[in-house]
């Protein structure tokens, strides 16, 4: 298991949901082309986790987690948070064991013992969140600007 796990989150079937999810797809992709760290990091598909996620994080040096994120800004808007900077209100529609509120998780991440010494929130400001397979433009576009911000969050971090 390698200290520091990037996670993507989201569901990719509901336009900017997905936002996690392909960047860590392309961060992945640059990992592998030695474009970016990879000593000491994993890029992880959240997806749609669920309570996996508790397991994916566990006893991790740090945890970046990329989301979709309503914080009523203009769309494609990224911003870093950590866990006590922020409180979800995220409603649930209780149709699935893969739906989560990853604030929930890290509270019983830390009730367990088993939480990373850091955990890092990039949230990312949807257009819309609809039925739909792509991201909508403004955050297509400024994919180039969410890997650098990632990048240098990695490049701030010991990866012993």
């Amino acid at each position: 298991m390698k200290p520091i796990i990037v996670v993507g989150l989201g569901n990719p079937l509901m336009a900017d949901e997905g936002i996690g999810v392909v960047l860590v797809e392309e961060l992945s992709k640059l990992a592998a082309a030695g474009k970016l760290p990879t000593a000491g990091v994993e890029y992880y598909d959240g997806g749609c986790g669920g309570m996996y996620l508790l397991h994916t994080i566990a006893d991790r040096k740090k945890a970046v987690l990329i989301d979709c994120c309503l914080m009523g800004t203009e769309p494609g808007t990224i911003r870093r948070f950590t866990p006590d900077d922020v409180a979800s209100v995220k409603q649930m529609a209780h149709l699935s064991l893969h739906e989560v509120d990853i604030l929930k998780v890290i509270e019983l991440a830390k009730e367990i013992g088993s939480c990373p010494d850091e955990i890092v929130i990039f949230g990312i400001e949807p257009v819309a969140i609809t039925q739909q397979l792509h991201l909508n433009e403004p955050l297509q576009s400024k994919i180039p600007d969410y890997i650098a911000a990632i990048e240098t969050e990695l490049l701030l971090t010991d990866n012993r």
